[in-house]
């Protein structure tokens, strides 16, 4: 059996890759250049992947670049995040780990570092240090990359992905700082941020009040065109034996708003179910697939919402545009309006809902589809008119 053309999970990378060129030639040219960039989107719009992309280009191109991907999804402390920094900075900077251990020990000269290495040092190897030393001298490692630069003579780039979550650690005001301080005066490391919380991304580059306000380019990844979706969907059909006709294809990205990671899931679960030639009822299947496959995700997004905050959601499917008012807030049970007000924020900051055109929309077209279904009885069917 063929392997679907269609990717999501993961990062998807050469024939499932959509495009993008402008965002690659700005990223690469930003990369090789030494331009700090930080990329902000919604969830899921495949800014890994594109980061993924560039940086095995440029690795290819310059056999002097180093690499460092770290996903700070775990990471939960500033300690944490600066021992995971080390490693993986030191782990990049040879290919072989008897290098790392000579380089934990040349390159600290304050800091002792505590070494384990696993029978498979490519997967076990970890180093550790005294957190109260930690503290007081933190420069060593955030310098790190820039120390192993200079005198490897080599270029680092540093890819943080979830970056927001370092406003949850204790004190991050002041490790906020650090991290800029340090970084904006290193020049052969380049640092390429980006994260899943675009309120808090911005919030974090887009205010002038915060340490990391104007830290290099920004770029706003947006959404792939239904054109470019549209081909490679009726492309990547064609080249495994089946057929999607254009209308079919324009219907899945239409249906999840040319969002990155539910196209492609959507158009997997279609040519799953598909033996020949797609149908009605196989798209019907494959959408009930998808919104089946993430309702845990989605039920357990309510459950951390209040009974107003689920009622505003209401009032937004429902396409009430007039939300302080004194009929939709009577009619949907929504409070004061400052009830109202205090929920909308609260909805946009977990990036539930989005401004757009002067009314408030759903961010995820997938989890939209499953509240319109369970709380205001849509049937899916509807989407597939004969």
């Amino acid at each position: 059996m063929k392997n679907s053309p269609f990717i999501f999970g993961t990062t998807v990378l050469d024939d499932a890759f959509i495009n993008r060129k402008d965002e690659i030639r700005r990223l690469t040219a930003n990369l090789a250049g030494g331009i700090n960039t930080t990329l902000i989107s919604p969830r899921r719009y495949g800014k890994s992947s594109l980061v993924e992309k560039v940086v095995r280009g440029l690795m290819k191109s310059d056999k002097n670049i180093r690499v460092v991907i770290i996903d700070l999804f775990t990471v939960s402390t500033s300690e944490q995040f600066l021992e995971k920094f080390a490693r993986e900075v030191i782990k990049s900077s040879s290919p072989k780990w008897q290098d790392w251990i000579k380089n934990t020990r040349t390159f600290f000269r304050v800091l002792i570092p505590k070494i384990h290495i696993g029978v498979d040092p490519t997967y076990d190897f970890s180093i550790s240090f005294d957190w109260q030393e930690i503290k007081k001298h933190d420069d060593e490692i955030l310098e790190l990359p820039e120390t192993i630069a200079k005198q490897k003579k080599l270029k680092f780039i540093i890819c943080l992905d979830e970056f927001q979550n370092i406003s949850h650690y204790s004190g991050f005001e002041e490790f906020e700082k650090k991290l800029r301080s340090v970084w904006q005066r290193q020049k052969s490391v380049t640092y390429c941020i980006y994260g899943s919380r675009r309120h808090m991304m911005n919030d974090i580059f887009n205010n002038p009040s915060k340490p990391f306000y104007r830290f290099g380019d920004l770029i706003n990844v947006d959404k792939i065109s239904p054109d470019e979706w549209v081909a490679f969907m009726t492309d990547s059909f064609m080249k495994t034996g089946k057929q999607i006709s254009k209308k079919e294809a324009e219907m899945i990205a239409d249906l999840m708003q040319c969002h990155s990671w539910y196209v492609q899931q959507l158009a997997h679960y279609t040519w799953t179910l598909t033996e020949k030639t797609v149908t009605k009822t196989v798209m019907e299947k494959a959408l009930n697939e998808l919104i089946n496959s993430n309702t845990p995700f989605y039920q357990k997004e309510i459950e951390t919402l209040s009974s107003t905050q689920v009622n505003l959601l209401i009032a937004i499917a429902s396409g009430e545009i007039m939300l302080t008012s004194a009929a939709v807030m009577n009619q949907y049970k929504l409070g004061t309006p400052r009830n109202v007000s205090k929920n909308k924020s609260l909805l946009i900051n977990k990036d539930l809902i989005q401004t757009s055109a002067k009314k408030m929309e759903f961010v995820d077209p997938a989890f939209e589809l499953w509240f319109e279904k369970n709380y205001l009885n849509k049937a899916l069917s509807k989407y597939f008119p004969d």
